[in-house]
């Protein structure tokens, strides 16, 4: 079956959660959805979001082997095609008990499929990025296999997931004018999470930001926020000079909120 076949989430997911099994086999304890499947619905332009926990460390040939079978399961979600895939691997002695930065074993993602494609192949190493993703799939609690989240998986303080969710944000400004919608919507969220400890979709925390924006500076995340839910096609010519404004005010903003270095 081809990728642009490929539209069902859940055949998709399945196709994920046997490949994950078929190359890691025993030493799988439990994979789990997280993102916007558990978190209100997948969008037009949403991925599908895994994560794999495992007894031991993976060797780069098995890592080899996710990933060319996550280069034919994922895609881009164009034209009813098969959805992005993140699925990332994680080691629980690595995360359990947990420490920060975590330690992340493997992962995928579209944005990295030129490389992979080129013949790299990931490496484990520290991601603090993984204290939204645990805290997501422990609040959504869907296990695709194996126990409960919460057997396998210890909480984030509420301190360390703050640190993560603000200190991506350097990374985010650099891929504003190639992945704008993307880059607004994540601002976005961060904004929020920083301010009540929530995690929410991208399209909910548009909504919440977008009450809280002085008018000059709403239309852009307006449109980044229909273009995510497939009500508009995206288009940045004349929003293009208030992107970076609007960016500017909403860093402004997680600054205030950014928690203090140790």
């Amino acid at each position: 079956m081809s990728r642009t076949s490929r539209t069902s989430r859940a055949d998709q997911t399945e196709e994920v959660v046997r490949l994950v099994h078929d190359v890691l086999g025993t030493d799988v304890v439990g994979v789990y959805a997280h993102g916007s499947a558990v978190q209100g619905g997948l969008r037009p332009h949403s991925d599908i979001d895994v994560l794999a926990v495992v007894r031991s460390r993976t060797t780069a040939a098995l890592r080899r082997a996710l990933v060319d079978g996550l280069l034919t399961l994922s895609g881009s979600g164009a034209a009813g095609g098969a959805r992005p895939v993140e699925l990332t691997v994680v080691v629980a002695s690595d995360v359990r008990p947990w420490r920060y930065p975590p330690l992340c074993e493997f992962q995928y993602g579209e944005w990295l499929r030129e490389e992979y494609e080129r013949g790299e192949t990931p490496a484990p190493e520290p991601d603090p990025d993984l204290a939204v993703l645990i805290t997501a799939a422990l609040r959504g609690d869907a296990a695709l296999a194996g126990p409960p989240p919460a057997e396998v998986l210890d909480p984030v303080p509420h301190d360390d997931l703050r640190r993560a969710v603000a200190g991506g944000v350097p990374e985010l400004l650099a891929e504003l004018a190639s992945d704008t919608r993307n880059v607004l919507l994540t601002l976005a969220r961060i904004w929020l999470t920083l301010t009540t400890g929530e995690i929410r979709p991208k399209d909910a925390a548009a909504d919440w930001a977008l009450t809280r924006l002085p008018a000059e500076h709403r239309a852009v995340l307006a449109h980044a926020r229909a273009v995510y839910l497939g009500a508009e096609t995206e288009r940045w010519d004349g929003l293009l000079p208030r992107v970076r404004a609007h960016a500017a005010y909403v860093v402004t903003e997680i600054e205030r909120r950014r928690p203090r270095p140790r």
